[in-house]
């Protein structure tokens, strides 16, 4: 029997449920842009340092931060044992390894978060002192400014780890990005959708990013087709907010970005880690100046807010 030919390229992901959705999705539409057959491009599951450490239940900011969660996928596209990663781009970190790019971005997801509760009630209707579980500094500095009588609690996990969890009664309520429930086909189980006005998404939720090697022409035609310019206008805008805060898993920070014709305006905000004190800028523009809007942002932001908020944050982180 003839040996099966190589694939044409292999994806490198993590091996979660949603990651695999999201990498299966890459592969179909790679297939689908160039007449291939899905089968002719390989998925390779490669586990990181962030999954590894789901179980001890400890904050990011305590393993390293967001670049757990995509460290081993880099070092394989770098030794050219994968040739394309695809991330959730909200999990990136903004600085990349020397010799990588992301500038390919699939059309973005929902960027709001969704409620999911015991009971399904409502969070305006959570019972006071009700734990919250979550792993996320943005998402309980927001949930704690409108109801500082909330109790948080550290909730690392899957999407199915984390619904175990709270059925198991380990919460009240926890939060999930709506994108992730829609792509598994699991929106229905939301209570609610968190208005994202009042609750910032994290910077890029919602986005599916596709990391290859610099100068690696023949993957950059492979993929170029599936990228979203609207996407990657807000993305790049958001990213260069986060940017210009020096943003880490220590510092809570919501971006949202509107769109009107040619015109972006992107709305950040940062907290304290009680939710206590909240930070608000805007700026709008064209869309094409996104790095630049998402960096003016930040530097209203930093002047707003002065040193000592972000100097209290390191020293509580």
């Amino acid at each position: 029997m003839p040996a099966s030919p190589p694939p044409v390229l292999t994806i490198g992901t993590r091996g979660s449920p949603l990651a695999l959705r999201q990498a299966e999705m890459t592969r179909d539409l790679i297939a689908q842009a160039h007449g291939m057959e899905p089968d002719e491009i390989a998925i390779k599951v490669i586990s990181t340092g962030g999954d590894r450490s789901q179980s001890s239940n400890a904050p990011l900011s305590e393993i390293g931060g967001k670049g757990q969660f995509s460290k081993e996928i880099e070092d394989r596209l770098i030794s050219g044992e994968i040739d394309l990663g695809v991330h959730s781009t909200k999990d990136m970190a903004t600085s990349l390894p020397q010799g990588l790019k992301m500038d390919v971005f699939l059309p973005r997801e929902d960027i709001r978060d969704a409620l999911m509760s015991r009971g399904g009630i409502r969070f305006d209707d959570l019972r006071e002192g009700a734990v919250l579980g979550t792993s996320s500094i943005r998402r309980a500095a927001q949930l704690l400014r409108e109801r500082p009588d909330l109790n948080r609690i550290e909730f690392r996990g899957n999407v199915a780890t984390r619904m175990k969890k709270l059925d198991d009664g380990v919460a009240d309520a926890t939060l999930l990005a709506l994108a992730g429930l829609k792509r598994l086909g699991m929106e229905r189980s939301a209570t609610e959708i968190l208005d994202p006005e009042r609750f910032l998404p994290a910077p890029a939720q919602g986005a599916i990013g596709l990391e290859i090697r610099e100068g690696d022409t023949r993957l950059a035609d492979l993929i170029g087709p599936l990228n979203d310019h609207q996407t990657h206008q807000a993305v790049t805008a958001e990213r260069a907010f986060l940017a210009g805060l020096d943003g880490s898993c220590r510092t809570p920070i919501g971006a949202l970005t509107k769109r009107e014709g040619g015109e972006l305006t992107l709305i950040g905000e940062i907290l304290s880690l009680d939710g206590a004190e909240r930070f608000r800028a805007l700026t709008s523009g064209p869309a094409e100046d996104a790095a630049g809007i998402g960096a003016d942002v930040a530097r209203q932001l930093r002047k707003l807010a002065g040193q000592a908020f972000f100097d209290a944050l390191d020293l509580r982180g």
